[in-house]
């Protein structure tokens, strides 16, 4: 599902950061015309609907990152603006027809693509990135990706919000979720800046509107911003609009309102052939690494700015990869990564191949390119300790087995912690505040050619192999902290493959769920915004 480029870069990427949209941003604007839209511009196009007769229809059912699902609803209402979101909404309420929206496309499962969708509101030429002085803070539009965001921020006033490492991921799915990446560890997530959100909601009535809810503790609509926090998409309303301003910025000049981007980093990857690794190199390359993160993971760690995936790929792929950067250069740079590499590597044996690469941030951040869109399944975890050796065994014996030699499949362990965890727990809807790693479990195969259920199997068994000892899932505990609601599982919500007794809602939300379900009945009375893994009403 993914490779790794000479330069340590992730094709493929769009993984680590979430929901994305179609495609990237050409050309770049002048700095001076960045601080916000023109008010004497060209008035923003009219709304278009497709339907099934229309030339354009497929593009825009079948634009989705995972090949495996495909919707055919009534129509596509593509928008852009607020206002006519609104009247979207209102429109497919008033019909009766279920509602999905898109922003990127990215979404694992077929929450956008499920049969009963019948109206999909497709936000994507809403891309404006502007500084809103009014509010002291950088407005965003879902449709904008990641790419162009860091661009306009950069090249406008040196600054960025630490979100995810692919350029093609859009803001829209993106920060609902919570919104990690390469700075993360530096910085903390996405929603740890987020300062307001307008959101299209549907109240009792049946009357839809655009409401705005800040940080602020005043506000009353307070809650609906604190959902927003890593609450998940499709759950409360549509979101049109983001302001992120740090919360521990003062003033008003906009260069010191968000954190400052590096001005370069060091690419860096090592990759281990799977002809050199026995199990017990395997096994020790494993627990090297995460017993490595338990020990650089505080927020003042001199690692807190490193960003890393060890990519465990099956048998298939034919090596294992540990790919990365560091947000600094120079000599300083050049020994934290080769302490870290050999830390990693200690007692392994085979000596990886290893390259690097010094460039500048926005080169990096800006132009990391996703693969083509295939069929895949995914899974994942929060791990606060390195795995047992019971788990890292089971790794080993499924990457390893006939079905790893058969299967693209992998489970990728990505660098979490550092900044993240200084936010309390309840301080946003991202419950998981003392994790280390994020595991990501994937199988893909060729849409056309490929055969889903040996992919779907293998993976499966993995996970519920990992987790064995509480009953196939990620329970909270010692070693785990559930999961992550931007890489949904609707296999946790399956009593057949969840036998903990601990609710999927649980897993993703922990103590958090009960607040998300007050802030759905107020602010989505009729339940209009749902999908398999949507936060429900309390009973």
């Amino acid at each position: 599902m993914a490779e790794v480029t000479r330069r340590g870069v992730l094709a493929g990427a769009a993984v680590i950061g979430g929901a994305a949209a179609a495609a990237a941003a050409q050309g770049i604007a002048a700095p001076a015309a960045l601080a916000a839209p023109p008010a004497d511009g060209p008035p923003p196009p009219d709304p278009v609907t497709v339907g099934p007769g229309d030339p354009r229809y497929r593009s825009l059912t079948e634009r989705g990152f995972n090949a495996r699902f495909v919707g055919k609803p009534d129509y596509v209402r593509v928008v852009s603006t607020t206002a006519q979101v609104v009247d979207a909404v209102q429109q497919a309420v008033r019909e009766g027809k279920r509602i999905a929206v898109r922003s990127g496309g990215h979404c694992f499962e077929n929450f956008v693509d499920d049969p009963s969708v019948r109206v999909v509101i497709d936000v994507s030429p809403m891309r404006a990135v502007f500084y809103d002085a009014r509010r002291r803070a950088f407005a965003v539009e879902p449709g904008a990706l990641l790419g162009e965001v860091y661009r306009r921020l950069f090249l406008g006033w040196g600054v960025t919000i630490p979100a995810g490492a692919t350029a093609e991921v859009g803001v829209g799915g993106h920060v609902l979720g919570g919104g990690y990446g390469s700075l993360s560890r530096r910085y903390g997530l996405s929603v740890d800046h987020l300062h307001a959100v307008e959101v299209v909601v549907v109240d009792k009535s049946g009357k839809a509107s655009a409401v705005v809810a800040t940080r602020e503790p005043s506000d009353p609509n307070h809650d609906l911003w604190w959902a927003h926090t890593g609450g998940g998409g499709g759950n409360f309303g549509i979101v049109t609009r983001y302001w992120f301003r740090d919360p521990a910025a003062k003033g008003s000049d906009p260069a010191h309102l968000l954190p400052r981007a590096p001005e370069a980093i060091t690419s860096f990857y090592a990759t281990w052939s799977w002809k050199d690794l026995d199990r017990r190199s395997f096994e020790a390359l494993v627990r090297n690494h995460g017993t490595w993160y338990e020990r650089n993971s505080a927020p003042d760690s001199a690692y807190a700015g490193l960003f890393s995936v060890l990519m465990l790929n099956s048998r298939k792929a034919g090596t294992v990869s540990l790919v990365g950067h560091l947000d600094s250069t120079g000599a300083g740079a050049q020994r934290l990564i080769d302490d870290y590499v050999a830390a990693v590597g200690r007692g392994v044996g085979a000596r990886p191949d290893r390259g690097q690469e010094d460039e500048p941030w926005l080169q990096s951040a800006a132009n990391v390119q996703e693969s083509s869109p295939a069929s895949f399944k995914g899974k994942a975890a929060y791990l606060r300790k390195r795995f047992t050796d019971r788990q890292i065994a089971a790794v080993h014996d499924h990457l390893t087995s006939k079905a790893g030699g058969e299967v693209d499949g992998s489970l990728w362990l990505v660098s979490y912690g550092g900044k993240v965890n200084t936010v309390p727990a309840d301080a946003t809807a991202v419950a998981q505040r003392d994790s280390i790693l994020k595991a990501v479990y994937m199988a893909s195969w060729e849409t056309q050619r490929g055969k889903p259920e040996p992919c779907v199997a293998w993976v499966r068994d993995l996970y519920r192999s990992v987790y064995a000892d509480s009953g196939g899932v990620p329970v909270p505990g010692a070693v785990s902290d559930g999961s992550f609601i931007n890489y949904p599982d609707a296999d946790l919500a399956d009593p057949a493959l969840n036998t903990s007794g601990t609710a999927w809602q649980t897993l993703y939300y922990k103590d958090n769920y009960p607040r998300l379900q007050r802030v759905k009945a107020k602010w989505d009375p009729r339940d209009e915004f749902r999908h398999a893994l949507s936060v429900r009403p309390p009973k």
